[in-house]
């Protein structure tokens, strides 16, 4: 054993002088543990399991956008349902978003384009499109041309886009990886993608999709506009059933959880809201025991909690729902409800049932060459029941209901509103930019113990503070173009 042990150490040995004397000796400065680089692949599965989590997780649904969209209610800690959101949450989510995930998809889009594989730069394209699109709908004008680039020569202090430019910057650029997608036969990224495994014609349906939200949700602001791309996205292919859904599907390990999962294993925070279970109940929804668990108090109900509320812990906490049993992960810090499959719930970046409501209204208006809304209508229903577990017969009981049943004319664009809030459940930023669009539900309104510099629901939220020392000018350009920084200023779509 002596023996070999020298010989091991004189191979080394030999091996370092032959290096040292053939070799530049700066390479052994390099970290092997700290790559400067990393595959197309890990760069791409890394990105999307930290938006997706970012986007649905604790920081943004819960503490912002589930709560203006009244599907969500604090009942403990409730600063951020009384109208106070953190400053450090805004910054966290603004910085993130362009130093970590959009900086990753870039890097995955340009190695794509110059290996010429579509299927690789394509995808990176759509969520990078995803992530704008959810960027500027929160916050209004955002850096969008100039972003991203100062690792390549370009602007530190990038200007801030008007939000129609980027509308039309995002349109353009899922149009293009449409296309690039369509024939294409490279490898693409096979398992590395967690949305859709690779599979080249659902990131085709998911990008046009998306094309169709942007379109619609850009109605009052570009009518044109919105018409043309609305038909562009439709002819081009969008989601046709629950299985084009683009979800993330967690594994549920202990490390990658669904993040609501993981907030409610520790925290017992928040309850659903009256607003949206006051709806549902009416209507004898069947999502509301999937959506929400009964009251402790009374296992017969299904109770939300009034939004905007001065700590109530100690008067709701065993009479209001928590969140569905699928959205927690068996044992908690504070009891047990659902199970650890509850770790695996998919997260939803957009479903089909969005897709049909979007038809649905296209057609009530006379857009995008549809025609016939109820049939889109029943279709989104049905496909957002059956996307929480129920059946068709459910779905069939449910429309049938006088309620529910399409209306049409004006009376139909409202029940397409509602219904389309319902389903667009942890989805907090669609659902608040619905309601923000269409005013649907009318119901929403802030609390009765809301803080008295918070007169309404936010329209956006205010800019990252850190950006006043590092993009002070840019900064102050957007704030002139589109109105002051703060929670009342309606963005560039959204009209009275």
């Amino acid at each position: 054993m002596k023996i070999i042990r020298l010989s091991a150490a004189l191979v080394t040995i030999v091996s370092l002088t032959t290096t040292a004397c053939s070799n530049d000796l700066t390479g052994m400065n390099a970290n092997p543990n700290s790559p400067t680089s990393a595959p197309a692949t890990a760069l791409f599965s890394n990105a999307t399991e930290t938006t997706v989590g970012r986007f649905n997780g604790s920081f943004q649904t819960l503490s912002m956008t589930s709560l203006f969209a009244q599907h969500i209610a604090q009942v403990q800690y409730v600063d951020e349902d009384r109208g106070h959101i953190r400053t450090t949450t805004i910054d966290a989510l603004y910085t993130g978003l362009y130093t970590g995930e959009l900086e990753d998809y870039d890097k995955v889009r340009v190695m794509g384009q110059t290996a010429k594989t579509p299927n690789v730069w394509g995808p990176a394209l759509v969520m990078q499109g995803w992530i704008f699109q959810n960027m500027t709908d929160l916050w209004g004008d955002i850096p969008y041309s100039e972003a991203l680039k100062g690792d390549i020569g370009g602007s530190l202090t990038p200007k801030y886009d008007a939000q129609k430019d980027i509308y039309y910057g995002v349109i353009a650029s899922l149009t293009t990886a449409s296309t690039g997608m369509k024939g294409a036969t490279d490898a693409g990224l096979g398992s590395a993608d967690l949305i859709f495994q690779g599979d080249n014609t659902k990131w085709q349906r998911f990008a046009n999709s998306l094309r169709a939200r942007m379109a619609l949700r850009m109605l009052k602001a570009d009518p044109a506009k919105a018409g043309t791309e609305l038909a562009a996205a439709f002819a081009a292919g969008v989601m046709t059933s629950n299985a084009d859904n683009a979800q993330m599907a967690w594994p549920g390990d202990g490390v990658f959880d669904n993040p609501w999962a993981a907030n409610f294993a520790t925290r017992d925070d928040h309850r659903m809201s009256k607003t949206l279970l006051d709806t549902m109940n009416a209507l004898h929804d069947p999502r509301v025991p999937v959506y929400a668990q009964p009251t402790k108090a009374d296992p017969t109900k299904y109770t939300g909690l009034q939004n905007g509320m001065t700590n109530p812990y100690s008067d709701s906490a065993t009479t209001t729902s928590r969140p569905g049993a699928i959205f927690y992960p068996g044992a908690t810090s504070y009891g047990t409800f659902g199970t650890a499959a509850g770790k695996k719930t998919p997260s939803n970046l957009m479903v089909y049932a969005e897709v049909a409501f979007i038809q649905a209204e296209a057609a009530e208006r006379g857009l995008g060459g549809l025609s016939g809304p109820a049939a889109y209508y029943n279709a989104a229903v049905t496909a957002s029941i059956q996307q929480w577990g129920g059946s068709a017969a459910d779905a069939a009981s449910y429309l049938a209901q006088p309620g529910v049943a399409y209306a049409g004319g004006a009376a139909g664009l409202n029940q397409i509103g509602v219904q389309k809030w319902i389903a667009l459940f942890t989805q907090g930023s669609e659902a608040w930019s619905e309601w923000r669009r269409t005013g649907n539900p009318a119901t929403i309104k802030m609390g009765p113990n809301a803080y008295s510099d918070v007169q309404t629901v936010w329209r956006r939220i205010t800019y990252a503070s850190n950006e006043l020392s590092v993009n002070a000018a840019s900064l102050a350009a957007a704030i002139a173009r589109q109105g002051p920084d703060n929670y009342a200023t309606r963005i560039w779509w959204d009209k009275p």
